[in-house]
């Protein structure tokens, strides 16, 4: 039966905004009616891009500042002495209160079947009019972080979706709502960097035929014609022997070194000259940030690049990926059978989730210089080491979170002319 799937992303970077538009994919695949909604534009007027430009300074110029702001609002309290862990709503009530009433006129005018969301305000918005009757049709939250901050969790939500059991014992125990650990949210293209091409070779089970093309560290894929990346069914090829600078480095293996679309991190072209020194290629995404892709190519021996269409190809040629988010770049990177190293993460909900990765032993951490390298020295020639993470980032990948969704739609539950109160 087709439902009627109502997806709520948020323009902040593009990692979010990346995972919704995988879904949306899925979704249609299987026949079902979508529409994608950046959770920003139900804010006042003004609201959305002042807040996401406020977290981009924040996170890019005054990391002491934003993580005080997310200990605060955000982080999850610690266990409470008797051993019970409870975790209050987070501190965003004003901005959701502003934007139920556009969401009720959203619903209303598109009459879904089903609400998913893949950003923490907009579960936050869901639950709340959930919890109060003011939306009839079931809320689904998609938790695209490792580390489940409070910001994620409403128990008036009815259903959690997760990447990891970590996250998903978090979740549950945050909201008291029923959990689900389906894994990352990838697209197909990234499974198949991670294998020799075959013609005959298809998507994972928890990726439906049909691989949408992956552009940069995260974002939405691009509409394409028949045939094309988004055309359902025709897998696409990964450029596995893609080179970035078109010369070539024989010998020397290359280490991929995230920055995320906005190009935040620290000291990266001093890392980046470090890996090269140590006999490896470093290739620094650079996302949109023009001023590092600069700075980085002054750097010898490594190679910057700026926004880039063939992430899966980059993966695919790759041996290493260094990350400082445990965001989209990392998961796409364990899809394609690539080991992460946790490096310098950004403040907030980067450093926790890096830790929160580690933890779960499906990447390595590096606390200096030194340990990086360490780590590159384990994990980028073959080996049992090499091997064991990959497995386990793999074996993170397990159902489609988007047929978890479908599932959850009840058109007879509610009427189907008002999904609001």
């Amino acid at each position: 039966m087709t439902r009627r799937c109502l997806v709520l992303s948020a323009s902040m970077g593009a990692g979010h905004d990346t995972v919704a538009a995988e879904l949306a994919r899925r979704l249609r695949a299987r026949g079902h009616d979508v529409h994608l909604h950046d959770v920003l534009a139900l804010l006042p007027p003004g609201t959305g891009p002042a807040l996401r430009g406020f977290y981009r300074t924040a996170v890019r110029r005054a990391p002491v500042l934003y993580t005080a702001i997310y200990r605060v609002f955000l982080a999850a309290p610690p266990p409470r002495p008797d051993g019970a862990r409870a975790v209050p709503h987070a501190g965003t009530s004003p901005l959701a209160v502003s934007a139920e009433r556009p969401l009720a006129t959203l619903v209303e005018r598109l009459r879904p079947d089903v609400v998913v969301s893949t950003f923490h305000l907009a579960a936050q918005i869901t639950g709340r009019m959930r919890e109060r009757g003011a939306l009839r049709i079931p809320s689904a939250v998609y938790v695209t972080d490792f580390a489940v901050h409070r910001g994620w969790l409403h128990p008036g939500n009815d259903l959690y979706l997760c990447v990891s059991d970590g996250a998903a014992a978090a979740a549950r125990t945050g909201s008291g709502r029923r959990t689900l650990a389906p894994g990352p949210v990838v697209a197909p293209a990234f499974h198949l960097a991670g294998q020799p091409f075959d013609a005959g070779v298809t998507a994972t089970p928890a990726d439906p035929p049909g691989p949408a093309a992956a552009a940069g560290p995260g974002t939405p894929a691009p509409p394409a014609g028949p045939g094309g990346p988004s055309d359902p069914g025709v897998p696409s090829r990964p450029a596995a022997a893609a080179d970035p600078d078109g010369g070539g480095a024989p010998g020397r293996p290359t280490v991929l070194l995230s920055a995320g679309a906005w190009g935040v991190g620290s000291a990266l072209p001093h890392t980046a000259g470090a890996l090269a020194r140590h006999g490896l290629r470093p290739v620094v995404l650079c996302g949109r940030d023009e001023r590092l892709r600069r700075r980085t190519a002054r750097v010898p021996g490594a190679v910057a690049l700026g926004w880039t269409d063939d992430l899966p190809g980059l993966m695919a040629s790759a041996r290493l990926l260094v990350d400082n988010a445990a965001g989209q770049t990392a998961v796409q990177a364990l899809a394609a059978g690539l080991p992460v190293v946790g490096y310098r993460p950004i403040p907030g909900h980067g450093a926790d989730g890096v830790r929160h990765m580690a933890a779960e032993g499906i990447t390595t951490t590096a606390a200096d210089l030194p340990a990086l390298l360490a780590a590159a020295d384990l994990l980028v020639p073959d080996g049992p080491v090499r091997d064991r993470q990959t497995a386990l980032g793999r074996a993170l990948f397990r159902e489609d979170a988007a047929a978890l969704v479908a599932a959850l739609a009840t058109p007879t539950a509610h009427d189907p002319a008002d999904g609001v109160a």
